[in-house]
């Protein structure tokens, strides 16, 4: 709920509610204020024509004819909502249904409008709305109408109207959610369908209703662009493959001619040995960068799901501490592993976690200063595992974080130390092939070396994807030493 209401789908449908309520409201009000009016127009045009024939039977009639026709049409038998009183000079009832004159300001149109004394005990006072005139010899007439049936009439229009507009605006509000939603589910399922896609499943598609409305149109064009897409990966992995098969092999041979070559120097210290060495290191290079390009084109492409098996976190992540603890004593670095004692099994390939894995590690061990620390530590959540390499060294900038997990992006522009700017692309892909994450933050509260933490978020074999669960494989029980070697 919480979500749909951050939608601009929901912000759109709330302001045409609104117009919709406030026209509703307008809509409402118009009516009210016609009832109303032409209510009072019936109450002043009645007491009008009563005022009319009174004044019509006193010029026929007389004083006397005009008491006897005021006393016939105020007799309470007749239940008339009609209100009469004749009075003389000194304001002396001599005929109608008031006992008083009313004790009220005239107002400047010539109504009166007061309250009658209740018949009963406990009722209301009725409202009344009245109007005299002066006949000869100091006579007053007074004509009025009780207003109570009017007052329940505009009660009635009243409830009615509320009514009538709280049950439109909260249909109009249903509505308006209903649609919201509808409209809000349909861009989640292009939002999933894009996630999977970004997660590394070129095959999935957008499903189309058949509806033929802008959803199904955009849903439509989408998938077209994913055709395109997904043919134009396949044809860059059919590249890589090529250039696998044509290149890998040549600079294989060509690595190894330049070692016999090595070997048939007797002199160490001749004019080529030198030139051989170097020729060698940079063969090697090139193997290991297109190795490693290879190793990440596999782990975007999903292409080695099938190798998958149960790798123990904490046995292959203790087995590469051990590793590398030899190289943190030659840089005088401590590093340490905080990992739990029990099994944490996730559903992977063995070799790509230990390269990526290698690569945290590598990277720590290569930016921690000498007498620095650098740690790597296992934490489980729920059936999330949590892998975090951390180090005291000068970090990356917050908005270099993203940026650096690009192929060959380096920070140093210099390039004067070692690497080919692989290392975290290879942990990127290694991750979200196994429907993981990964994520930079600072490790330190230094704003000089604030350190790097590298935290890689995993799914335990019992809440993998499917993807990740269907394998064949038994699992591997290759040593670490053995699979980073190979790595190498």
């Amino acid at each position: 709920m919480i979500e749909l209401l951050k939608t601009s789908t929901f912000r759109l449908a709330l302001a045409y509610f609104g117009l919709f309520a406030a026209s509703v409201v307008a809509g409402l009000a118009l009516i009210y204020w016609q009832t109303v009016v032409y209510a009072d127009q019936q109450t002043d045009e009645t007491i009008d024509a009563e005022i009319t024939g009174l004044a019509e039977q006193y010029r026929q009639r007389g004083l006397t004819g005009l008491i006897e026709v005021i006393a016939d049409r105020s007799d309470p038998e007749r239940g008339s909502v009609m209100l009469y009183l004749l009075t003389d000079a000194q304001q002396r009832p001599l005929a109608g249904n008031l006992t008083k004159w009313p004790d009220v300001t005239v107002d400047p149109d010539g109504w009166m409008r007061f309250r009658l004394d209740a018949s009963r005990p406990g009722e209301p006072r009725h409202v009344a709305q009245a109007t005299s005139f002066l006949l000869a010899g100091g006579y007053q007439l007074l004509v009025g109408r009780d207003l109570s049936e009017r007052s329940q009439f505009t009660h009635r229009i009243v409830m009615a109207l509320g009514w009538s507009g709280a049950l439109t605006v909260l249909l109009g509000l249903v509505s308006g959610l209903v649609l919201s939603r509808r409209v809000l589910a349909r861009i989640e399922t292009i939002n999933r369908a894009s996630d999977k896609v970004m997660a590394g499943e070129f095959g999935r598609r957008i499903p189309v209703r058949g509806t033929g409305d802008e959803f199904d149109r955009l849903a439509t064009n989408l998938n077209a662009m994913l055709d395109r897409i997904e043919r134009l990966m396949e044809g860059i992995r059919q590249v890589s493959d090529n250039i696998a098969h044509d290149l890998r092999t040549p600079l294989g041979r060509l690595r190894s001619r330049l070692e016999m070559a090595l070997r048939e120097q007797p002199d160490q210290q001749g004019p080529h040995h030198g030139a051989l060495v170097a020729a060698i290191d940079d063969a090697d290079q090139l193997l290991q960068t297109f190795a490693a390009l290879l190793q990440i084109a596999e782990a975007e492409a999903g292409t080695i799901r099938t190798d998958m098996s149960l790798v123990d976190l904490p046995s292959l992540l203790g087995g590469l501490v051990d590793f590398y603890e030899p190289v943190a004593e030659e840089k005088s670095i401590t590093l340490s592993a905080d990992l739990p004692r029990g099994p944490a099994e996730i559903r992977g390939n063995r070799h790509l976690l230990s390269r990526a894995f290698s690569n945290l590690i590598e990277n720590a061990l290569k930016y921690t200063p000498e007498g620095g620390h650098a740690t790597v530590s296992l934490e489980i959540n729920g059936a999330r595992a949590k892998v975090i390499v951390a180090d005291d060294g000068p970090g990356v900038p917050e908005e270099a974080r993203d940026r650096v997990f690009d192929r060959f992006v380096r920070l140093e522009a210099s390039r004067t130390s070692e690497g080919k700017g692989l290392g975290l692309s290879l942990v990127r892909a290694v991750a979200r092939l196994h429907g993981g994450t990964v994520q930079l933050t600072d490790n330190l509260e230094r704003p000089e070396t604030p350190g790097l933490k590298a935290i890689i978020e995993l799914p335990l074999a019992s809440a993998a994807p499917p993807a990740l669960r269907k394998s064949g494989m038994a699992p591997a029980n290759t040593a670490v030493l053995d699979t980073v070697a190979a790595a190498k």
